[in-house]
């Protein structure tokens, strides 16, 4: 009886190790499939105030109700996104960063200036979809287009655009105006406010941006749009004209959107698409957009992103054919 009750113990010992090993092998397993299991980095890869900059807070604020974790906001301007997105992809493709990635940091990849390729990123949504202008100062000399381009092409290269930076939308856009013509100076500039303050001080004669990130100025009356570059007018502004209706083939619209580390889970890329669309999908967003001056359908899931940014690609590489590498 003695001996019975001592297997039987060893036994129950035996099984309780047993338990208590394997309970811990898969522990950090189903820690480890967790997801978010902490704050998720937010990389805006331009300085503070400017419209990526914007998207990231707003969505920010919605996406930790989404998903019940932190969503901390980095800045890191530099080399027309470039700086941001390698601070991206020097981490982990966990998922726990994640990018504003925009127009003009894809036109880096189409002039052939890029450190990444686009493995390296996996898109995750498309948050913002609008138009970009050339603004000028409200008390300014220029009081349309036609006034700017008639002084462009008398005095060639004297001129002043401030922009984002070389590689950029802005730039191939203005490359393509200069092939017309239209010879100017670019004056780059990685924060917005730099930007902004340039042609408010009339330290440059215009300004390339869209118009929500300046709304503030022009519902101030302190600058003005001068043309729209696309196939058609705007309707907020619709004395401005378009670059098509002048004869300028020439309208990338500018489109933020959120990308990971590539390699990411394809079930954590979709976590993080549905938390956006839900985001997207909420009555602050979508005010958000409208002053934005955004269309209202900007948002796509993660596939369609995928689908959306490869054929912007293409066409970036079209246009700014004369310059590519």
């Amino acid at each position: 009886m003695k001996r019975l009750l001592r297997n039987s113990v060893v036994c129950l010992t035996f099984f309780a190790a047993a338990a208590v090993m394997f309970g811990s092998l898969i522990a950090p397993a189903t820690a480890q499939d967790k997801y978010p299991a902490r704050a998720i980095e937010y990389v805006v890869p331009w300085g503070p105030g400017g419209g990526a900059d914007q998207l990231a807070r707003k969505s920010g604020v919605l996406l930790e109700k989404i998903l019940n974790v932190p969503f901390p906001v980095i800045n890191v301007p530099g080399a027309t996104g470039g700086t941001g997105i390698t601070k991206l992809l020097a981490g982990a493709a966990d998922g726990h960063a994640i990018a504003i990635y925009i127009a003009d940091s894809h036109a880096v990849l189409a002039t052939g200036q890029a450190s990444w390729k686009m493995s390296d990123i996996v898109p995750v949504a498309r948050m913002i979809l609008a138009p970009s202008f050339l603004f000028v100062a409200e008390n300014g000399r220029f009081k349309s287009w036609a006034d700017f381009e008639k002084e462009a092409k008398a005095k060639p290269g004297t001129l002043k655009v401030g922009t984002l930076g070389f590689g950029s939308v802005d730039d191939i856009t203005l490359t393509y105006l200069e092939g017309k013509g239209i010879k100017i100076v670019q004056v780059p500039y990685s924060k917005p406010s730099e930007r902004y303050v340039s042609v408010l001080g009339g330290h440059v004669d215009a300004l390339y941006e869209q118009a929500g990130d300046v709304r503030q100025y022009i519902t101030g009356k302190q600058i003005r749009p001068i043309i729209v570059f696309g196939s058609e007018r705007f309707a907020v502004f619709k004395d401005v004209p378009c670059s098509k209706e002048l004869g300028y083939d020439i309208g990338l619209p500018q489109f933020r959107s959120i990308v990971a580390k590539g390699g990411t889970d394809p079930k954590r890329v979709k976590i993080l698409s549905d938390a956006f669309q839900k985001a997207a999908a909420t009555p602050e967003y979508k005010a958000f957009l409208e002053e934005q001056f955004s269309t209202p359908d900007s948002f796509m899931n993660a596939e369609g992103t995928a689908k959306f940014i490869q054929a912007e690609l293409d066409t970036m590489k079209a246009t700014y054919k004369p310059k590519a590498k």
